[in-house]
């Protein structure tokens, strides 16, 4: 425990009227030297008595205990400290500076680690110091060293600190590094329609004079076969991309590592484009006027995203009167022209309640057949006339027909129902709750009823929807390259009317729509990701068994498996969470697919050069110094406050001296009456004094 003494005043009057009287009494007392009073210095110390007494002076006595000095340690450990040799060179000089802190007399030290901030916000070191400064005294605070790369990403937070900030740099000087970066890549891009992608390879540090100056640049489309490409380094490059199919395409651009550069983490890229059709071009034929015909009208009209070319057998069946075929309609319908020369260009054909009347040769739908195989989408919506001769399964069509007419038509009526299939199958999986609730005690779906339903024969592909006894009524199937849906019934316009509460019409024919454009979310089999900030979510859908552990490959190349859990019949679902950044790779047996994790250019990895440039600033304002530990650890020296602290070989902290007052004594020096009196009696000595001649 220390004592401390000073000398404290408590003026009787304000201070300002002390001084008045102070330059008054030194007036008076001067006139009186100048009238040459004999009794002048007596008046002199009666106004010093007087003024004494006003100021009313004390002596304070206090025992103090002594508080430590604080010095303040900030220890970056985000993502670019792990690179090349910096985690060994940030643990050698962190434990440089506990061990000299830990010689100096009375001083303790504070530490906090930083690491890779979330959403991309890169090194948080000036908060972080900030924050370790606000749980301290300011007045013990003593100095502040940072153990960093120098990449700092909120410099603008840094505190005022009363204290000299040093930063003790890590790498080397010789790094080098080479970067991808992605300069321009849109979220959303139309199928068919070439996207401009900007990319640029650049150099950073002291790049050795051997490295050539192209890069070898590879392209991989969701995880398929990299195309390579030589490159410029330093220049802008602008790579023509067409999206290969509707949804999320997941680009991975990468630059071939180089011997000796930093680290290959930066070398790629990932974007994520959304692929989006322009149009949606339907062929919609009809076999003759019908009540569902309207409803598949202002169905696909009222897609604005939808071009409808339809046509329609207006002269029924039934009327015979010699006149031919090809003068039936009012203008020349240019059935060569869509069915031979343009009908690559629809992406969905539909016969609705068509049959063979001689309008369409064999030639026609035997060109249909081939436009199924080639990846087109034929939807066959059947009526009574697909049962009878006429039928269109009485054509070349009945090759990609996934169901063979019965030739019965069973009228009455029956609800409509998901079969276990449909349970599974994307198209037709939770139609029941798009559609009304069913009744307070009953089970199945809650829509309405139909009343027509052709008996057909499944020969191939998945039957999801049946009717008056678990007959077909929805068949979907692959063909070649495309897909062949058959809905054996002309009575699904009941659901758009909202008879007995209608039904999911409109869902039904838009998934069926997406399906046979062969849109990712609606495969029967497929394995897909997607990531939300660390936590990704894997989804597994199949028509078959339950699937196995999906093997997970990170971007370090660390494998782990993921186990599924099974959310509702053919679809699995796994989660996990990670703090990498870059591209994961998915696979289950034959299943794979890619998810890209954090962002394409992780602000961590801008930068990878080690440089005090961002710290210069506001390490020369609080009079520190940055240096390099690759040039050895400095030693710790204590400075008076307002000095450099910083040179070469060593660094500052300024001494704070900080206490506690444990006690306090204060002593009157004065009794101010006894001072009053004794001015009084000084002046009147003065005045007797003065009156002897």
């Amino acid at each position: 425990m220390d004592r401390a003494g000073e000398l404290l005043f408590d003026p009787l009057l304000p201070w300002v009227a002390v001084a008045a009287l102070a330059v008054l009494s030194a007036l008076f007392v001067g006139f009186a030297l100048w009238r040459g009073l004999r009794g002048w210095w007596l008046r002199g110390l009666a106004a010093a008595a007087l003024l004494i007494a006003i100021a009313n002076p004390s002596y304070q006595q206090e025992d103090r205990a002594p508080l430590s000095d604080i010095v303040l340690m900030v220890v970056d450990e985000s993502a670019s400290q792990r690179i090349a040799g910096r985690p060994e060179q940030t643990e050698r000089a962190a434990q440089a500076i506990r061990d000299a802190v830990a010689r100096l007399p009375n001083t303790e030290l504070r530490e906090v680690t930083v690491r890779t901030a979330g959403d991309n916000a890169g090194t948080l070191a000036a908060s972080a110091l900030a924050e370790l400064m606000a749980e301290e005294p300011r007045a013990r605070i003593a100095g502040a060293v940072m153990v960093s790369d120098g990449q700092v990403h909120d410099v603008e937070r840094m505190p005022d600190l009363p204290a000299p900030l040093h930063v003790l740099l890590t790498g080397e000087d010789n790094d080098w590094d080479r970067r991808l970066v992605v300069r321009n890549a849109p979220a959303f891009a139309i199928l068919d329609e070439e996207v401009l992608l900007t990319v640029r390879v650049e150099d950073q540090g002291a790049v050795p004079d051997a490295v050539s100056g192209q890069a070898e640049l590879t392209i991989a489309v969701d995880g398929g076969d990299p195309m390579p490409f030589a490159v410029p380094v330093g220049q802008d490059i602008e790579l023509p991309v067409t999206l290969p199919h509707g949804g999320m395409n997941v680009i991975q651009f990468q630059v071939a590592a180089s011997e000796g550069e930093l680290t290959d983490r930066n070398n790629e890229a990932v974007v994520q484009i959304n692929g989006v059709r322009d149009r949606l071009r339907v062929l919609l034929v009809s076999g003759e006027p019908h009540a569902g015909e309207r409803t598949w009208r202002n169905l696909l009209k009222s897609d604005s995203s939808v071009d409808l070319v339809h046509f329609t057998i207006l002269r029924p069946p039934e009327k015979q009167d010699g006149v031919p075929v090809t003068e039936l309609s009012l203008i020349a319908f240019p059935t060569r022209e869509l069915f031979l020369e343009k009908i690559d260009e629809f992406d969905l054909i539909i016969f609705d309640r068509y049959k063979r009347r001689g309008i369409l040769p064999m030639i026609y739908l035997d060109n249909v057949r081939q436009y199924v195989e080639r990846g087109g989408a034929v939807l066959v919506a059947a009526g009574p006339d697909f049962a009878s001769a006429d039928s269109l399964y009485r054509s070349p069509l009945s090759e990609i027909i996934p169901a063979t007419p019965s030739a019965r038509v069973l009228e009455r009526p029956f609800l409509p129902e998901l079969t276990e299939a449909g349970l599974k199958h994307p198209v037709t999986q939770g139609l029941p709750e798009l559609g009304p609730a069913p009744d307070e005690g009953e089970e199945g779906p809650g829509w309405g009823r139909w009343f027509r339903l052709i008996d057909t024969d499944p020969k191939s592909g998945h039957t999801v929807m049946a009717g008056d006894t678990e007959r077909p009524l929805l068949v979907l199937d692959r063909v070649g390259e495309g897909r062949v849906a058959l809905m054996a019934s002309d009575h699904a316009w009941l659901w758009w009317r909202g008879y007995e509460g209608g039904g999911p019409q409109l869902e039904l024919l838009r998934r069926l729509a997406h399906w046979m454009m062969k849109e990712p979310e609606l495969e029967e089999e497929a394995l897909t990701a997607t990531a939300e900030g660390g936590e990704v979510t894997v989804t597994r859908r199949t028509m078959g068994d339950p699937p196995g552990p999906v093997e997970v490959e990170g971007p370090g190349g660390e494998t782990f498996a993921l186990d599924l859990t099974e959310e509702r019949p053919g679809r699995f679902i796994g989660t996990f969470e990670t703090e990498e950044t870059g591209l994961f790779r998915l696979a289950e047996g034959e299943m794979t697919a890619i998810v890209g994790v954090g962002p394409s250019a992780p602000r961590e990895y801008e930068q990878t050069i080690a440089s005090g440039d961002a710290l210069d600033e506001a390490v020369a304002a609080r009079r520190g110094g940055i240096q390099r530990i690759e040039e050895g650890l400095p030693s710790i020296r204590e400075v008076r406050e307002g000095r450099i602290a910083a040179g070469r070989g060593w660094i500052g902290i300024t001494p704070r001296e900080a206490y506690l007052t444990a006690d306090v004594t204060v002593t009157p020096l004065v009794a101010p009456l006894l001072f009053l009196l004794a001015a009084m009696a000084l002046t009147l000595g003065a005045w007797l004094r003065e009156g002897r001649r």
